[in-house]
């Protein structure tokens, strides 16, 4: 059987020590964004749509566990036979798993544990590349590359989630030591224009890309334009004192009965002190930096903003465009500097601040492109069961590892979402 483009060997995969090495530099970052962390930190759940962070350690092994050596290990046996259920995620197809919002529910297995099934793990898919002939190689290497790819997403969701639940205590403890200074300001301001035209979206070629980045197809592209720079926080107190939060005008209907159900007055993790605004960050309590992009805004916040500035949320498909002609070196992870959003440096030319920064929420439906299909088994489930109800975001964000987005990446969140690094840049037609 052929096997899916996103799981199909490539030339670079062939070299076992550079995957290996990509492997062991993934397996040991992930465990280094806990170290500041307690251990009564590690088993913390501040919501359903958030995991513990040791749930996040074991879920990572777990999908190297299942999806490579139980495939092409002679005489696999388990680590522990309960985590087949303990770690699963959402893979239906490999059978039951425990409870989303009960994962915080579970003190054991301990982080000690966790971290011996880790080591255990990785020496026997250390074990494996050794042994495997080519032909098995050649099976195993993509999804070794997808579980690190896969790793790295859920190195952003370990931050984002201990956030949430860091934010919880009224001692605003810290993920990270403090805060260094953001990069320098930017004015905001300007515009840039992108012609009308056909245009192609998608990836093709070399390199790894998720299945719904899959096929490559052709789209008419209307004119736009789209802002110089992501909305700052600036903005979004402008916005506010004009009665953001408490007009219905600007409002999606979904979005107006939320902030109403919620009672929802300012982002997530700002804090009025006394009149004056304070953020939650993983450095923990900081002043509001006025200059700064503004994060953890959903998207029914990025369209009220963008409907009250006279402007939109921008297609996918125009950010996917502007991405495709930006450099790509934007605000990344980076455990021991800011992991908040800073505002971006000057460009070249074109907007700033594309990549990295906050993820930039389009107005987009997240779904298959004309053609797409999923590959088969349980890795199919990675991407295509949840093209419904959820909205796409481009460019990563302070929180991405370095290198893992592209201009075809796409992210993708309920339109309720508000904890992970998510912002809005306005585009209008032009």
């Amino acid at each position: 059987m052929v096997p899916h483009p996103a799981l199909a060997m490539q030339p670079h995969l062939a070299d076992r020590r550079a995957l290996l090495t990509a492997y062991a530099r993934t397996r040991d970052a992930t465990r280094a964004l806990t170290a500041h962390l307690e251990p009564e930190d590690m088993v913390l759940q501040a919501m359903p749509d958030a995991s513990p962070a040791k749930w996040h350690l074991a879920h990572t092994t777990w999908f190297f566990e299942t999806f490579v050596l139980a495939r092409h290990e002679a005489a696999f046996a388990p680590h522990h036979d309960a985590y087949a259920v303990l770690f699963n995620s959402y893979y239906e197809a490999h059978g039951p798993r425990w409870q989303r919002e009960e994962r915080g529910l579970l003190s054991r297995p301990t982080t000690r544990e966790i971290e011996a099934y880790r080591a255990g793990v990785d020496e026997r898919v250390t074990a494996l590349a050794d042994a495997l002939p080519d032909a098995g190689w050649a099976e195993a290497a993509p999804v070794i590359a997808l579980g690190i790819q896969h790793e790295q997403q859920h190195q952003e969701l370990l931050l984002t989630d201990i956030k949430a639940a860091l934010a919880l205590s009224p001692l605003s403890p810290a993920a990270f030591p403090p805060a260094p200074e953001g990069l320098t300001p930017v004015p905001p301001g300007g515009w840039t224009t992108y012609e009308a035209g056909l245009a192609e979206f998608g990836h093709e070629g070399p390199g790894f890309a998720f299945d719904n980045e899959l096929p490559r197809h052709k789209r008419y592209a209307h004119a736009f334009a789209l802002a110089a720079a992501p909305a700052t926080n600036r903005d979004i107190l402008e916005w506010m004192g004009d009665g953001g939060y408490a007009r219905p005008d600007h409002w999606l209907s979904d979005g107006w009965a939320w902030v109403r159900r919620e009672g929802v007055r300012a982002p997530r993790y700002w804090r009025d002190r006394d009149g004056a605004w304070f953020e939650y960050t993983l450095h923990g309590e900081v002043p509001l930096r006025p200059e700064a992009p503004a994060c953890h805004l959903n998207a029914y916040e990025a369209a009220a903003y963008a409907s009250w500035s006279g402007a939109r949320l921008p297609t996918e498909f125009e950010l996917e465009a502007a991405l495709g002609t930006a450099a790509g070196d934007g605000q990344f992870l980076d455990p021991g500097g800011l992991v908040h959003p800073a505002a971006p440096t000057a460009a070249p030319s074109g907007p700033r601040g594309l990549y990295g920064h906050v993820w930039e929420w389009s107005s987009s439906a997240y779904e298959g492109y004309p053609g797409f299909r999923a590959p088969e088994g349980a890795v199919g489930e990675y991407n295509g069961k949840f093209m419904s109800g959820q909205q796409v975001c481009r460019g990563g964000s302070c929180a991405t590892p370095p290198g893992h987005v592209r201009a075809t990446y796409r992210n993708f969140f309920p339109a309720h979402a508000r904890w992970q690094f998510t912002g809005v840049r306005l585009a209008r037609d032009a």
